[in-house]
C-alpha cells in the first residue's frame, strides 16, 4: 500500500495555494538522496518555499518533490524524496501539518531482532 505522505503533501500543497499562502516544507538533509544548496542546511534540515510563484517545473509525486528554483540568483534543480518531508506549512500563518511523529511511529512499531538464550 502507498504511504499516505505524498497525497497528504499534494492537498496540503492545494489547499495553501487556492488560499493565496506560500507552501514551505522542512526537509531533514540527512538523507543522501536530497539534492538542494547546501549552503541553506541548518541544523541538518533545511526549508523550501514550494508555492507556484517560488518554483518553475514543480512536481509533487509518490517518491519526491521536483522543481527549479533561484538561490543567491542561480537556477538550481532540487530533488527531495518524500521521505525526507517533515512537514508542509504556510508561511504565513504556519498552518499544516508535521510528519516526522509519524516516521518515529512506524520504526518504533518494528520490532527488534530477538535471540534466544540457553
Amino acid at each position: 500500500m502507498p504511504a499516505v505522505t505524498p497525497y497528504l503533501i499534494r492537498a496540503y500543497h492545494q489547499w495553501m495555494e487556492d488560499s493565496g499562502l506560500s507552501a514551505h516544507i522542512l526537509v531533514d538533509c540527512t538523507n543522501t538522496q536530497v539534492i538542494a544548496p547546501k549552503q541553506f542546511i541548518q541544523n541538518d534540515r533545511m526549508v523550501l518555499n514550494i508555492a507556484s510563484v517560488a518554483t518553475q517545473s514543480l512536481v509533487l509525486d509518490n517518491t519526491h518533490i521536483g522543481f527549479k528554483a533561484r538561490f543567491s540568483g542561480q537556477s538550481i534543480e532540487v530533488y527531495i524524496p518524500t521521505d525526507a518531508v517533515m512537514g508542509i506549512y504556510a508561511g504565513e500563518n504556519g498552518e499544516g501539518m508535521f510528519f516526522e511523529a509519524e516516521k518515529h511511529a512506524k520504526k518504533a512499531d518494528k520490532k527488534p531482532p530477538l535471540t534466544l538464550l540457553d
